[in-house]
């Protein structure tokens, strides 16, 4: 092996662990913004995008969250998950699935996804981008798990205040799956009634107990 070629492996292997090491700093900044807010309720954009089978599909809902507690409104349901049951509310059908949280099933959710990184992943920080006038990291987290449901997730990062502005998961099928979070509010006081499924309220609703 050559003198030049060993120097340009080291270099790039320098250059490999630099990036991941800015990388990390960035996750870590973005982690310490979310742990620090006790919860929070934003507006929130999924698309999922496949080309070879030409879908391209939006819906748009709201979120709130509490430490491992999460309320998604999205697509004609509502997903509560109180970090023990998950219900799984059919508004058109007044029909609530219930079942249990499972810690080990992997699931990227509105609470995980600000911790996600910190395993089963390696971080490659690629060129910022500017949107609306605003400038964001933009990292790729590679999983080391080839049975991962997403070999690749990518965040958006606000350079500013370290915001997750987007975040697109990757699948090994061809299909995106992307969540842009826009009006995010820290400064909202939710208790943990917020994150059950209250039958009192849904007069008549049909209970799926699937536990």
């Amino acid at each position: 092996m050559t003198k030049k070629l060993v120097t340009g492996i080291m270099l790039m292997a320098i250059s490999t662990f630099a990036s991941a090491q800015n990388a990390k700093s960035i996750l870590d900044a973005m982690s310490k913004k979310y742990k620090a807010i006790p919860s929070f309720t934003a507006n929130i954009e999924y698309t999922m995008v496949n080309k070879a089978d030409g879908v391209n599909d939006t819906f748009k809902g709201s979120i709130k969250v509490k430490g491992d507690m999460y309320s998604l409104t999205m697509g004609g349901q509502e997903v509560i998950n109180n970090g023990v049951t998950v219900w799984t509310y059919l508004p058109d059908d007044n029909e609530v699935n219930i079942d249990n949280h499972s810690a080990e099933s992997g699931d990227i959710t509105p609470s995980s996804i600000y911790t996600i990184y910190q395993k089963g992943f390696n971080y490659v920080l690629l060129t910022p981008i500017t949107k609306g006038g605003k400038k964001y990291d933009v990292i790729d987290l590679i999983s080391t798990n080839k049975e991962a449901q997403f070999y690749k997730i990518r965040l958006e990062i606000a350079q500013a205040d370290k915001t997750l502005n987007k975040f697109t998961m990757y699948d090994n099928e061809g299909s995106e799956f992307s969540y842009t979070i826009s009006n995010f509010n820290g400064n909202v006081n939710l208790s943990d009634s917020d994150f059950v499924f209250d039958e009192a309220k849904h007069k008549g609703v049909e209970v799926i107990d699937l536990r």
